[in-house]
């Protein structure tokens, strides 16, 4: 009896720990083409295939073209936000090359709590 309760805190503490990461503010700023993020900033193609590590990530494959939305800023400059049809999310600039700009004057302005939500299963998580 004592080893299923120490197997069910353990996994409680493993979903808790995951939960948080999930729901990590990545950045406090980002850089669009406009104050409320909506317009494209460029089209990008993807220079390798990349898996994020949750579901606020874009996950992509070589040679698919996904539609930039914003940049963070200061603190994690690495991270772009784009879509892929119906799919949106963060991911590395590193892994994508720009293929058409249309947005070449940038506005920074705060992030959101929302920017950072991230789906699980029925219900959101917010930090």
């Amino acid at each position: 009896m004592t080893r299923i309760l120490d197997q069910s805190i353990l996994l409680l503490g493993i979903s808790f720990l995951t939960s948080l990461q999930s729901t990590k503010v990545l950045s406090e700023w980002k850089k669009c083409g406009d104050r409320e993020c909506e317009t494209a900033m460029s089209r990008v193609q993807a220079t390798t295939d990349y898996l994020g590590p949750d579901c606020r990530y874009l996950n992509f494959k070589t040679g698919e073209e996904i539609m930039v939305y914003s940049k963070l800023s200061r603190k994690n400059e690495n991270l772009w936000t784009g879509s892929k049809g119906k799919d949106f999310g963060y991911f590395p600039k590193d892994a994508v090359k720009i293929e058409e700009v249309f947005i070449s004057e940038e506005v920074e302005v705060l992030t959101k709590e929302t920017d950072f939500l991230c789906l699980h299963g029925d219900k959101y998580t917010f930090e």
